[in-house]
This record gives structure tokens, sequence and C-alpha cells, in this order.
């Protein structure tokens, strides 16, 4: 067996029944017990993206949700839209609106856990993440490094690294004809001019960047699904249809089952927003807040812009225009699609352009993440000498990531982050009470501060 096909092995068993289960059942009973908390507080989220920032932390709540945002919206939203459509069809998308929504309450807890158990290591630094609620929350410190070693597994071999240097390398030969050497060498310079700079630059880089680029890019879907307007009712349809019915091969499109639908929808939807997987507490925790109910709720919004949002752009552009059912794939799928609701040229600087913003955005926040992984598994034993060690380390893959194959990637970055979300999963499900009484006790406190006033006008 070579090494692809046991790769394939090993990814049907880490995306089979169990994980899918995990994954939806966890935000189900999270949503469920939270009362729809990311219905009914989703307006209130929003509006504490402009609180100013109290409390103690490296990060403002909204640099921090820029720099958990910088690592989810990336290939996943192009790249990886276009891969779940065409492997799952059209039906693919409303499996990744069903993992996104229930998402939205994992996403919640998970980052309301990592400002709670949140400390501070050796340096005056703020640290946390899965790996310090899972120790010092359910006491499993084997656990929380088991963690540690897939979320480094993940920033070097997964989300973090390979996906997005593939994606930028395609995208620019194939807009501008760059040579892939010449991407990946421009492409680690930059990289090691940002994340050698430490969170803070991390954090700069992404409050300018984030925004604009995702701005950007649904202002352009829009102006497709205008141009196309007629098309969006039948391509809702065509995708809640498909969801539960097997889609046949047409054109290009070789057929896809429903249970391909819910397994690349699912496992596409958490490569893209990242709800589970236990990546965006780390960036969470190091807000400037004293309400860890608060910072989960801002967090909570990842979710929605990046899945809820922006994918379903890419997912609508990309069936409306009929280019789905074609022979194109990836990047090159998305751009063909841009293409056709306005000019060839138009349509490949829009996704090229967008794609290397997204893709360079998550190669920073990654880098990150892996690096406060790392830090956990080796600071006592190696301390400065072993961030160096993981940096450089880190830029090797960004070099080389350009020259391995597609397929290749997208396998293994799923099977790291399925690896990933199951020791996080695990710790969610040992802290429900937790994450329950916080939630209640911040919300029961708001209430009665909202009727005091209201109480003292009154006498």
């Amino acid at each position: 067996m070579n090494f692809h096909a046991l790769l394939a092995d090993i990814n049907g068993i880490v995306w089979g029944p169990i994980t899918l289960c995990l994954l939806v059942g966890t935000g189900l009973y999270l949503t469920i017990r939270l009362k729809l908390l990311q219905v009914f507080q989703l307006p209130f989220a929003l509006s504490l993206l402009f609180k100013p920032a109290t409390g103690k932390g490296d990060l403002s709540s909204f640099a921090a949700l820029c720099t958990a945002l910088s690592a989810t919206i990336g290939t996943g939203n192009i790249v990886g839209v276009a891969t779940a459509i065409k492997i799952g069809g059209p039906g693919a998308l409303f499996w990744m609106w069903l993992a996104a929504f229930f998402g939205m309450a994992t996403k919640y807890a998970e980052c309301m856990l990592a400002v709670k158990y949140r400390t501070t290591d050796a340096k005056g630094n703020i640290a946390g993440g899965p790996m310090y609620y899972i120790e010092r929350g359910l006491g499993l410190k084997w656990l929380a490094k088991i963690f540690a070693v897939f979320g480094v597994g993940v920033a070097f071999f997964g989300i973090g690294t390979f996906a997005q240097v593939n994606a930028i390398s395609d995208a620019m030969t194939i807009a501008f004809n760059v040579p892939t050497w010449v991407t990946a060498l421009i492409l680690t310079t930059m990289v090691a001019a940002v994340t050698l700079g430490g969170v803070k630059r991390i954090a700069n880089v992404a409050q300018k960047l984030v925004p604009t680029m995702a701005l950007g890019y649904v202002l352009a879907c829009i102006w497709i699904l205008f141009s196309f307007s007629e098309q969006i009712i039948p391509a809702l349809e065509l995708v809640i249809h498909s969801a539960f019915t097997p889609i046949s091969a047409t054109g290009g499109f070789l057929g896809a089952t429903v249970a391909q639908a819910i397994q690349i929808g699912i496992a596409r939807g958490v490569f893209s927003n990242e709800s589970g997987l236990g990546s965006a507490p780390i960036a969470a925790a190091a807000a400037k807040t004293n309400e860890p109910v608060e910072q989960g709720l801002v967090s909570m919004t990842g979710t929605f812009f990046d899945t809820i949002l922006i994918c379903t752009m890419t997912g609508l552009v990309l069936i409306i225009t009929g280019v789905w059912n074609g022979d194109t794939a990836g990047a090159a799928m998305t751009s063909a699609a841009f293409a056709s609701g306005g000019s060839v040229i138009v349509g490949q600087y829009i996704v090229t352009i967008a794609l290397v913003c997204f893709a360079f955005t998550t190669i920073l926040g990654w880098h990150y993440y892996g690096e406060r992984c790392w830090n956990y598994l080796t600071n006592q034993r190696l301390g400065d000498k072993g961030i160096k060690i993981y940096q450089l380390t880190f830029l090797g893959l960004i070099a080389v990531g350009a020259f391995i194959q597609l397929d290749l990637i997208w396998m293994l970055a799923d099977t790291v982050n399925g690896l990933m979300a199951i020791p996080n999963l695990i710790a969610l499900i040992g802290l429900r009470h937790v994450i329950l009484t916080e939630t209640n006790h911040y919300f029961e406190n708001k209430k009665r501060q909202v009727s005091q006033p209201q109480t003292a006008n009154s006498n």
C-alpha cells in the first residue's frame, strides 16, 4: 500500500461517523442547552466588536477576532468550497451551513473557556487555549499534550502551510504566470518578516488586512449574484434538494451520494471556520477582557462571517454560473465562475488577489497557533531555543509547500484537522457544566444590571 492510499484510509477513519457525530453532536447539544444563543445573542455579539478593550490581555477583542479570522478566512472559502461542491455536489453547501450553525455554539463555548482558564507564561505573556482548559479544567494533562501535538501537526502539515502555499502558488501561476519557485521564495520572506515579530505584529497585519479583503471579496460576490439574480432561488432549491438526494453525473461532475455530500460538506465546513477544532481559543485567550462570555460571543461571530456569509457567497457563485459541473477544480473553478459573470481578466484578478490575501493571513494566524502549542510542549525544556526551532521548521515547510500534490495536501489537512478536533471536543463535553454555569451567571447579572436603574427610577 502506497502512502496516498494509507492516508486515504486514515482520513476515512478520522472523518468517519464517530467524528462527524462528535462534531455535530457537541454543537447540537450546546445549541439546545445554551437556548439558541447563536441566534438570539448574535446582535449583542456583533455590538461587542466595537466595545473598547478593558481588562488584562495582549490584544483587544477585535484584534483577537481578526487574528482568529486571519487563520479561518483562507483557502477554505475559495478552494475548499469549490472542492466540496465538486466532490459532494451542491448539497455539500447545505451541510457546510449546518456545521457552521451548530459550530457557532461550539466556537462560543471553546473561546469562553479559553479566557476563563488562561494563564501567563514565564515571560508574562498570556497563554491559553484548549491545552490549558483541558489541563486546568479537566485535569487531564496527557490529553492536553495530545491536543498540542496535533495542533503543531495542523500548523505544519494542514491548514497552516501546505494548503495555503499551494493555493497561492497555483493562483499566481494561472493569473500572472509567476514561476512556483519565485512565489515560494517571496512568500517565505514575507511570512518571516511578519511572524518573527510575534503575536502583536500578526494582529496588526490581521486588523488591517482581514476586514478589507473580506469586504472586497463579498462585494465581488454580490456583483456576480446580482448579474445572475434570477438564478439565486433555483440555486438554493438545488442545494436543499441535493443535500438529501444523490446527484447523478453531469458534464465534468462525477456524481455524488448523500453520504459524500455530508462528509465533504462537514469536513470542509470545519476546515473553513475551524469551529470545534480548538484553534480560535488560542487567539481568544489573548484578548483584553475580564469577561469570558463576552469574548466567547465575539469569537462566535467569526464562524458567522466565515461560513454563513463568505462560504455561502462563494458556493452560490459556483452554482449559479454552472461551473460546478464543468471540468475545472479548486481555485481555477472559482476563477471560471467570476470570469463568467464579468470577464476572464477580472475573474482571475478578483480570485487571485482574494486567494493570496486570504491564504497569507491564514499562514500568519496558524503560525501563532502552532507556536503556542509548541511552546506548551517544549517551553520548560527548550525555552527560546525551542521557539527558534519551530519558526525555522515552519518557514522551511512554507518554502516546499508549493511543490506538493494538491489532492494529497487536502487529504493530509483534513486528517490532522480531525485529529486536533477530537481532544478539544472531549474537553467541551467534559466542561459542559462550566460552560452553562458561566453563561447563565453572566446573562443573569446583565439582566439584573438592566433592571436595577429602572427600579431606581421608579422609586
